[in-house]
């Protein structure tokens, strides 16, 4: 490896890396746009409703197969 009197070396500790890190972790997160409250509402009524219908339907199906497996093996 030869030294060369006008190359600098950079020295990065992990100090810097993190606190670099955090800064622009602050810097993305101002440009995040977040719904509004009418969009949330939405959304979640849509996913709580999805959910209760595929829990009712997944509820028919094991009580229809499990009426099945009874009348197979009786």
């Amino acid at each position: 490896m030869a030294v060369n009197g006008n190359v600098k070396v950079k020295e990065k500790s992990n100090q810097k890396g993190i606190v670099k890190f955090f800064k622009e972790l602050k810097a993305e997160a101002k440009r995040i746009t977040w719904p509004s409250k009418k969009d949330i509402k939405k959304a979640t009524i849509a996913v709580v409703s999805f959910s209760f219908l595929y829990v009712i339907f997944v509820g028919l199906l094991d009580y229809g197969f499990d009426n099945l497996v009874k009348l197979i093996f009786k």
